[in-house]
């Protein structure tokens, strides 16, 4: 039999291989840390007490009792620590012992997934029932049976939930809901990084409801935020929250030695800088690990993901481990698997899991050693989540994350100091975006009338209500504005897209159950759900058979299919109205108010890894048009006279690609929510100008970080290019289908310029 090696060994035998350390780009260890503990409060009530001392929690870490004494005190706060620091008693302590203090006393927990809100009630559970107190706290999500749901209403103490389901069923049935309004203590929203871009600015409205309720059945509930390591908590908690906020972020928790490792696969296709595909390497380096029988979690991006390397997995160790060892996790599975894998997690009948970014939050998953990342995740905070989840509770843990050919993944891969020594990124959301705040106002007067005067959590309403009374959604009588429509505003209104005319997305795999499985605004709609588009939903490929572009529909089967599509959107771009800007020797830096037309004109199917165009076809779809917020560079007339009207035209196209990139990385938000377009001409300036826009009605206010932050974010550009081994340019820097052999270094003096005489301003 093979001798099994310890990861101290495996972690030797790796340093001494010749091929694996080729591929090394970068290998750093974070020593290990002590725990910084506290005695626990005297002013703790003696039951909770005991029940965390049959847990073995005879102390806190600091930061829980920091958060301890903040609550006791009445200050809302947000705990901003690490994966696995404990940040869960920062809000269950506070919680359980006020309700001890006094049994009618509520609290509501705000969590992200129904995975996440299960995990945490489990927990809870867990103390109450060592506690040996009568105390309820319930989940109120979409599962919870009719029966249940008139118990959680009337007797929870604790109602565990998430914000969709408190836009659309708690809040405009507050009348059902009169105990625990009247109640309310404490507001708990765990996994705050989730809140940005669209979805935070929904939920800031949906906050301000909430709060408006809160006030009409006489309560001023505390909030308590915790987060991952962001670079704006405390303003992203005050802004999403409406309040004022401390922050605690030192953290008292341990830490295990780590080991984190940045794996580039080799080159196969030197000119076009395309490299080994991750999804082969990760299965290769898995192996290693899993085969010494060392406990590995492997992240990937999609579902398909999952099922291909797991797939691998199994076949790579069918001689060696039972195949029930290794099990995938993803959306899609029955909570009663997941609970299942969970436990085999923590218990260590399961050896290694495949996830997708579903075990990326806090769900309790045991004492794993390795994780390895399938290309970089997207954010560094989301990175840092998943590195969290190795090593919480051994003495070493390796975290490894191989990279794909994309831009993003070379950049972070070649540019380890910015991934290790970077603020993680801001969030940005924008609660006044007039789209979504109009549509929360809608909502907000079906739950109760405005008075004339009365400002929603501070902002001035009063244009905004007339225009509704105009347009006779509202109607005004005695100094009060009334819903006056039969329809129900908040079923129609999604948290996660701005636009009212969303696209309906209808699976019809199995005719004896076709079901509504998402929707989508209809300006995304024109590129992602077109016929014969490959729609990913959950990770899970789906083609559109038929979009119903009048109805609103879109038609999907689900398919299993080696390629993605790309769709062209041919736009143009006019300037409404120049909010800001900054100009420096001709180079002039702009933002303000857009109108985007765009048509979809033809789409592309490109292979998965090799990233080469494997077909395409035509989109005949009518021309859409959006008004938002852009930032925008106008080059100078001392750039262009360098340059051929061809070199400008391919740097600037080259220019837009990687700003594609490396803008998504500085505001924190997905790649489709911003989006970069070059034009040679302008139309309000006749001049070479690279706009970066936001891609929701009325923005977000990602375009106008960006503004701000514009010469780092030309400053990252350049270096991604720089570091890209491809001779001419190719995917991973500024995009293929380049003509000219000086368009790399065209681009590359074109972003120079435009830096050196932003700096100069």
């Amino acid at each position: 039999m093979e001798f099994k090696k310890s990861l101290s060994s495996l972690l030797q035998s790796l340093k001494e291989d010749k091929e694996f350390n080729e591929q090394i780009v970068h290998w750093k260890t974070i020593p290990a840390k002590t725990a910084e503990s506290v005695e626990l409060p005297d002013n703790i009530d003696s039951r909770l007490k005991m029940a965390l001392e049959k847990r073995g929690i005879s102390q806190l870490y600091s930061h829980q009792s920091e958060a301890f004494h903040y609550a006791k005190s009445g200050t809302n706060f947000v705990a901003v620590t690490p994966t696995a620091s404990g940040k869960t008693l920062c809000y269950n302590l506070p919680v359980l012992q006020k309700i001890l203090e006094d049994e009618s006393s509520r609290a509501l927990y705000l969590f992200p997934t129904k995975a996440l809100a299960q995990d945490q009630k489990s927990e809870l559970n867990e103390i109450i029932s060592e506690m040996g107190v009568q105390l309820n706290s319930y989940t109120y999500d979409g599962d919870t049976s009719p029966a249940i749901r008139q118990k959680v209403r009337k007797a929870g103490h604790i109602v565990i939930t998430n914000p969709d389901m408190l836009h659309s069923a708690i809040l405009p049935h507050h009348t059902k809901w009169v105990s625990l309004f009247e109640n309310l203590k404490y507001i708990v929203i765990d996994e705050l990084h989730i809140y940005r871009g669209i979805f935070g600015s929904h939920v800031s409205n949906v906050i301000r409801r909430l709060k408006r309720i809160c006030r009409f059945y006489g309560s001023n509930p505390q909030f308590i935020c915790t987060s991952a390591t962001i670079a704006n908590p405390k303003e992203l908690a005050e802004t999403l929250t409406g309040t004022s906020m401390n922050l605690i972020n030192k953290n008292g928790a341990p830490a295990s030695k780590k080991h984190f490792i940045f794996y580039n696969p080799p080159i196969v296709n030197k000119p076009l800088n395309i490299r080994r595909s991750a999804t082969l390497e990760v299965r290769r380096l898995a192996g290693k690990f899993l085969k010494n029988k060392i406990q590995t979690i492997v992240f990937a991006r999609s579902r398909v993901r999952v099922e291909i390397i797991l797939t691998y997995l199994h076949e790579l160790v069918k001689n060696e481990l039972i195949k029930k060892s290794i099990q995938g996790y993803r959306g899609g599975y029955l909570p009663k698997q997941r609970r299942e894998i969970e436990k085999g997690l923590r218990n260590g009948d399961v050896l290694g899991v495949v996830s997708t970014n579903a075990l990326e939050l806090g769900v309790d998953i045991g004492s794993l050693q390795v994780c390895i990342m399938t290309g970089y995740p997207g954010t560094i905070a989301s990175a840092w989540q998943q590195a969290g989840r190795a090593g919480r509770r051994q003495g070493e843990a390796v975290i490894l994350m191989v990279a794909s050919s994309s831009p993003l993944d070379q950049y972070i891969i070649q540019n380890p100091h910015y991934f290790f020594e970077q603020n993680p990124e801001t969030a940005i959301i924008n609660p006044d975006n007039l789209v979504v705040l109009v549509d929360h106002l809608k909502c907000a007067a079906f739950e109760l009338p405005f008075k004339v005067g009365e400002t929603f959590d501070g902002l001035d309403l009063e244009d905004i209500l007339q225009f509704l009374a105009e347009e006779r959604v509202l109607y005004f009588n005695n100094e009060t504005y009334h819903w006056m429509n039969d329809s129900f505003p908040a079923h129609n209104i999604s948290l996660r897209s701005a636009s009212q005319e969303n696209v309906i997305i209808i699976d019809q795999t199995d005719i004896a159950n076709v079901k509504v499985i998402g929707e989508m605004d209809r300006f995304s709609a024109m590129t992602l759900l077109h016929d014969e588009a490959i729609y990913l939903h959950q990770g899970v490929q789906f083609q559109v058979e038929k979009l119903d572009w009048e109805e609103k529909k879109a038609f999907v089967r689900e398919v299993d299919v080696d390629y993605f599509t790309d769709a062209n959107l041919a736009v143009q771009l006019k300037v409404l109205e120049e909010d800001l800007q900054q100009e420096a020797n001709g180079v002039l830096i702009g933002y303000g108010d857009v109108t985007v037309q765009a048509m979809a004109t033809i789409f592309k199917k490109i292979k998965f890894d090799t990233h080469e165009n494997i077909g395409s076809g035509p989109i005949h779809l009518p021309e859409e048009e959006l008004h938002t917020n852009s930032a925008w560079v106008t080059l100078s007339d001392m750039v262009l006279e360098k340059l051929s009207l061809k070199q400008v035209e391919e740097s600037l196209v080259g220019a837009a690609h990687v700003l594609q990139h490396v803008a998504p990385l500085k505001v924190m938000c997905d790649p489709s929510d911003l989006h970069v377009v070059a034009q040679i001409k302008a139309v309000h300036n006749n001049k070479p100008t690279i706009f970066l826009y936001d891609r929701y009605p009325g923005g977000v206010g990602l375009s106008k970080k960006l503004y701000e932050t514009m010469n780092d974010v030309i400053a990252e550009a350049m270096k991604l290019i720089e570091k890209c081994p491809c001779l001419e340019g190719c995917p991973s820097c500024i995009g293929a289908g380049t003509v000219s052999k000086t368009v790399k270094t065209d681009t590359h003096y074109l972003l120079g310029n435009i830096k050196d005489e932003a700096r100069c301003h």
